[in-house]
């Protein structure tokens, strides 16, 4: 099976299909946010270095468990629908050939550090010279604005300065990261979104310009509401596990075979809840309050778990649910990843490889009524499609493309 080959037939057109994208991102953060515009149709061209290619191609790429036709689940997952070019930027040549692309390009994307697109003469400033729509991107740790761009940032350093890491876990656990790379993936997704608002400015004024996107104001956005209540009081928050700050009941109980959430929102929630669990202990009128509620809230937790320990999870979600309580199982991957209304809404896909194998990762959160169906092409292999695309979009001939080959300015 052909790399380009669609898994799953398009009925409609995609949002992005008229937008080029240049995705120099490597690792986590910068490809996630071009998978989402990659994902909605965007024609996006990984330029990657001569050799060893973007970072995360080499990772996992031999382990058993995690890796598929030579690529790691990481390659694998940030790079489905995209082509690859090798472009050796750091030489005259090779900038020569970059620009001709961007001539012909919406976007480029990317998350080196704060100097590097500048140092190589691809920062905004330089590409808005050979094409004054371009919209450029760039995903750092810190910004390119203040007194701490020069910093090194990964995604727990990010995650820890940004106050979420203060308010996960306990006060006896200590501060404890979110399970998922929220500060990477926070930068992607701002940087989508980010990119988006300039090419909608761009089709007003018909110029594009820079989106500058910091991990940690990502953070810092997250932080909503929870940081305006701490603006407003002085108040610093602590963590408190799975409860909550305000709500009473709202936590993970354990059952007979696992864990559920209650999350009884406001007083009327609770009184329909304390009719469904049929516990006199919480029957005291004053509990009817949620500050009553919240001064005991060690107390009231302690009964509900009691209680539903007595019963398996299933049992104690058909009954919460035919009361219309707010609840859920605590899924670990197998489960959530089978769920009904998870499969139910494409959020398991799968993704060609040129063995004929599939690959199964999570889908595209986006749904677009006009697109009700997504195509999948596997991620390329290291500068699979150099020639197509300096031929195709850039109009390059033969001859010229072999001496640029010959010279080791593209591979």
């Amino acid at each position: 099976m052909p790399c380009n080959t669609v898994f799953f037939q398009e009925t409609h057109d995609l949002a992005l299909e008229h937008i080029t994208v240049l995705d120099l991102t490597h690792m986590l953060s910068g490809p996630y946010g071009t998978m989402l515009l990659a994902d909605l149709g965007a024609r996006t061209i990984k330029v990657e270095p001569p050799g060893t290619g973007e970072g995360t191609r080499r990772l996992l790429e031999k382990d058993p468990d995690y890796a598929r036709d030579g690529m790691g689940a990481y390659y694998l997952t940030l790079n489905r629908n995209k082509e690859s070019v090798c472009v050796d930027l750091k030489s005259a040549e090779g900038k020569a050939v970059f620009l001709d692309l961007v001539r012909r390009a919406d976007v480029v994307f990317d998350n080196f550090s704060v100097g590097v697109t500048e140092r190589l003469g691809i920062d905004y400033a330089s590409l808005s010279q050979v094409n004054p729509r371009i919209v450029t991107c760039s995903v750092t740790g810190f910004g390119q604005t203040g007194p701490e761009t020069q910093r090194p940032a990964f995604d727990q350093v990010v995650q820890a300065m940004g106050g979420g890491m203060s308010i996960t876990g306990t006060p006896e656990s200590g501060p404890t990261r979110s399970g998922i790379p929220i500060g990477d993936l926070g930068g992607g997704m701002f940087g989508a979104m980010g990119v988006l608002a300039a090419l909608v400015e761009r089709d007003r004024t018909g110029r594009g310009q820079h989106v500058d996107i910091s991990m940690l104001d990502a953070q810092i956005s997250l932080l909503n509401y929870m940081a305006t209540m701490h603006l407003m009081s002085g108040h610093v928050p602590e963590g408190i596990g799975n409860g909550h700050f305000v709500h009473v009941p709202y936590n993970s109980y354990p059952t007979a075979d696992g864990h559920i959430i209650i999350a009884c929102i406001g007083d009327p929630f609770f009184e329909r809840f304390v009719d469904f669990i049929d516990l006199p202990a919480l029957r005291d009128p004053t509990y009817k309050q949620q500050p009553v509620r919240f001064a005991i809230k060690a107390e009231i937790d302690a009964l509900i778990g009691d209680e539903l320990k007595k019963q398996p999870t299933a049992h104690w979600l058909e009954r919460l649910r035919a009361a219309r309580i707010p609840c859920g199982p605590v899924n670990n991957f197998a489960q959530a990843l089978s769920d009904t209304q998870v499969v139910a809404r494409d959020m398991v896909v799968e993704v060609p490889l040129k063995t004929g194998e599939t690959v199964r990762m999570p889908g595209n959160p986006i749904k677009l009524s006009a697109a009700t169906a997504t195509a999948y092409t596997c991620p390329p292999a290291l500068g699979e499609h150099t020639r197509q695309v300096f031929g195709d979009l850039v109009g390059y001939s033969a001859e010229k493309l072999e001496a640029l080959r010959q010279a080791g300015t593209i591979a």
